[in-house]
């Protein structure tokens, strides 16, 4: 089956691999927000802090993908090259939250699912 609409999936034929990999890499993105938020709490010195940094943080990640890198069709379509590093270091600020909040662990694994799933997003055909 092929889509139409633009963006990384434009033109994409699903195959089991590239069907999984768009459900991690949902996950990813959900798992990213957590994150920030997760950071935001953990990280702010008092209750106003904490809420700005926990709304504010997933907002800002959130806003840069939306305009730049949305599966749908970004506002603002980039370059491949620019698409794929722009989205690496926006995934890449989830396991630098967690951690600057104690899981080194859980961002190791963050951080190789990311790797692992832009690459199979931009070279499974």
């Amino acid at each position: 089956m092929r889509t139409a609409s633009p963006g990384p999936v434009a033109g994409r034929t699903w195959t089991p691999v590239t069907v999984v990999n768009a459900g991690v890499a949902f996950a990813l993105e959900m798992g990213l927000l957590a994150a920030l938020c997760y950071w935001g709490v953990r990280t702010g010195r008092s209750v106003p802090a904490k809420i700005l940094l926990a709304v504010g943080a997933p907002a800002l990640a959130a806003t840069v993908w939306g305009l730049f890198l949305a599966a749908g069709g970004p506002k603002f379509p980039l370059p491949t090259a620019a698409t794929i590093v722009l989205k690496l270091l926006v995934l890449g600020t989830a396991p630098l939250a967690l951690v600057a909040t104690g899981r080194p662990v859980l961002a190791a694994v963050f951080g190789g699912l990311a790797v692992i799933s832009v690459a199979v997003e931009y070279t499974v055909h």
